[in-house]
């Protein structure tokens, strides 16, 4: 995977959600992601319940976090 930017997945406006980062394209919170994974659910358990989702920015975002722990 090509070095992955946060700008190419979240969106972070004061008029969405008040500003929380959010998946592209949706209200979701990027937090409920890793909430999911955390909670032992699977990245196919948040994609069904969250359908607005695209797979790749999920993808996008646990590389992201994952570069950021290195």
């Amino acid at each position: 995977m090509n070095i992955v930017d946060k700008d190419d997945f979240v969106t972070i406006d004061p008029e969405i959600m008040h500003g929380t980062p959010v998946f592209k394209g949706s209200r979701v919170p990027i937090d409920t992601l890793f909430d999911y994974l955390a909670t032992g659910d699977s990245i196919e358990e948040f994609l069904e319940d969250f359908p607005s989702v695209k797979r790749e920015f999920a993808e996008m975002a646990i590389e992201y976090a994952r570069r950021m722990a290195a």
